[in-house]
């Protein structure tokens, strides 16, 4: 590799970078770091680590990523998606040994980190494809409620329960009586406050600010001796570096599995966010390279003592507003996190916890998307569900199916049960298309269902599948055609402009439809073939008497069918 190759690899984002992106990238690093603070000692809490662990992960993931991603705007760091899986995964492990709950924390962070790094190498970037936006959207929505009921106990000060979200949200109502006045509100109004200036202010740092009011009310008031549970101590100084202590290979390979799921997660997160703002600045993005550039950050955050970490919309949205023009603004906020780790933790001890929980489920609650849901199961109601059947309700059934997965057995057998379901869908979907019989309107041929008022040629069915022709559903589509074959019917045209591809069973379907139907005295013949269907159909079939025509309109003029 060249020295023009590695650099157009090795921060690869800041080529062509002029003097003018410095301030607009300095003021965006400022904004995120105001926001990305708070919100790293919170999603440490959600991973079960000590709060200071989600600022050591936010530097060398910020810097690497900077160095390997393609994006010139996502923001990467701990995030409560892959936190909260963090904490699904390493729990069992921990054996409710802290240390070793840390050290599994860390070492889950070097692991995602290597699989993606060999992921992208591989050029596995297309695995994302295999999630689809539906079962995304349930598996966060369920995921981000389970993770607020989890902060509501912080918030109120009550007891928290075990099990999953149903349990604990009784476990809440039931704890109701013992709730900490004090405690509920301070949390409460940090959590009011927050949601206040994020919908009427969003210019202003709400995470920050609220952080900054709940310090100074634990000062003033001597809340943390009246009842009012603080973050506490957080060590300060640079994280050790280096390997998590007393892990032996055999535990990091009892990591691979769930760190495939949770770097899945990151990926498809971080990756749709990337997409988003790159169309809007006119650049593309690397599937490939993103998997290595959230690997190396993964990878440097095990090595510094970190968690986790995955490209970030809300802070990239941040980072976007702000004007940041590169990956100069990650660099900026990656060194601010170091003079915080060097000289303003102390500051962040007297933290309320309720403040924290806040700042959580303010972070969070965007993620509870109802309107997707509204619309996938507008879909499901609409008109195109008595027609499609269940191919056109595949979405919202992915959805909840991920959703109510995560909610009642934990977040990887969400995920898993939310594309087992989508895939299941897909293949339902695929091996039964829509075939539609239609009509003529001037000089287009277009569904007869949707336009009854038009007439139809005595004698004939016009027909088109609105899919490829394969195995799969080479029977329904016989089936659906031979039904069309009834009393008067001599003649059945197949349009197959729509049906871009066709296999070798396809192939002999049709031939044995069309003896089928000649004993029946109805002719099947095929119009507008195109591209791999014709060149499969001479190649497979070159004696076939099926006969195949440029245009609907000669199909239709061909010769009369044999009586």
């Amino acid at each position: 590799m060249t020295n023009r190759q590695f650099g157009s690899v090795v921060f690869g984002s800041l080529a062509g970078y002029r003097r003018s992106y410095f301030r607009p990238d300095v003021v965006a690093g400022l904004t995120v770091w105001a926001v990305m603070v708070p919100e790293a000692l919170a999603y440490a809490a959600i991973a079960g680590v000590p709060a200071v662990v989600g600022l050591y992960a936010a530097i060398p993931a910020l810097i690497l990523y900077a160095a390997a991603g393609s994006s010139r705007h996502l923001v990467v760091g701990p995030m409560s998606a892959t936190a909260a899986l963090s904490a699904a995964m390493v729990a069992p492990l921990a054996g409710g040994d802290p240390q070793r709950y840390i050290a599994l924390t860390t070492a889950l962070a070097l692991v995602v980190g290597v699989v993606g790094i060999l992921a992208g190498a591989c050029r596995f970037g297309f695995i994302a494809s295999f999630i689809s936006e539906p079962v995304l959207k349930g598996f966060i929505v369920g995921l981000a409620l389970t993770i607020i009921v989890g902060q509501v106990p912080k918030l109120l000060g009550i007891s928290k329960g075990s099990g999953d979200f149903f349990e604990q949200s009784w476990s809440v109502v039931e704890n109701l009586g013992d709730t900490d006045w004090r405690t509920a509100l301070v949390g409460g109004a940090s959590l009011a406050l927050v949601l206040i200036l994020k919908r009427w202010l969003p210019i202003v740092p709400g995470s920050l600010v609220v952080v900054l009011l709940g310090i100074l009310a634990v000062w003033a008031l001597d809340l943390d001796n009246r009842g009012v549970e603080i973050v506490g101590h957080i060590d300060s100084g640079l994280p050790a570096v280096g390997l998590p202590a007393g892990m032996p290979v055999g535990e990091y390979l009892d990591l691979v599995g769930p760190a495939a799921g949770v770097l899945l997660i990151g990926f498809a997160e971080g990756l749709g966010a990337a997409k988003t703002y790159a169309a809007k600045a006119g650049y593309t993005i690397n599937a490939n390279r993103e998997l290595i550039g959230l690997g190396a950050a993964n990878v440097g955050s095990g090595f510094f003592s970190g968690m986790v970490v995955n490209g970030s919309l809300s802070k990239t949205a941040v980072n976007g507003s702000a004007g940041a023009k590169t990956q100069v603004s990650g660099l900026v906020v990656a060194a601010l996190t170091v003079v915080t780790l060097l000289f303003l933790t102390g500051l962040f001890q007297e933290l309320p916890e309720a403040t924290l929980a806040a700042v959580v489920i303010a972070a969070v609650i965007e993620l509870v998307d109802i309107n997707a849901l509204r619309r996938y199961y507008r879909v499901w109601t609409s008109r195109l569900g008595t027609i499609y059947g269940p191919a056109a309700r595949a979405d919202f059934l992915a959805a909840l199916a991920a959703m109510i997965g995560v909610l009642v057995f934990d977040t990887l057998p969400g995920l898993v049960i939310g594309i087992a379901v989508s895939m299941l869908l897909l293949l339902y979907r695929v091996s039964r298309p829509h075939v539609v019989t239609l009509a003529k309107r001037g000089s287009q041929w277009i569904d007869a269902t949707e336009h009854p008022e038009l007439p139809t040629i005595e004698g004939v069915r016009v027909v088109r599948v609105e899919a490829g022709l394969f195995f799969a559903n080479s029977d329904h589509v016989r089936d659906q055609v031979t039904a069309l074959a009834t009393k008067g019917i001599h003649t059945i045209v197949l349009d197959a402009e729509t049906s871009p591809f066709i296999d070798v069973t396809a192939v002999s379907m049709l031939t044995d439809l069309h003896r089928t139907l000649q004993r029946s005295g109805v002719d099947l013949r095929i119009a507008r073939e195109i591209g791999q269907f014709r060149d499969v159909i001479h190649a497979d079939a070159p004696d076939s008497t099926l006969g195949i025509f440029p245009t609907v309109t000669d199909a239709l003029a061909g010769p009369e069918p044999k009586s």
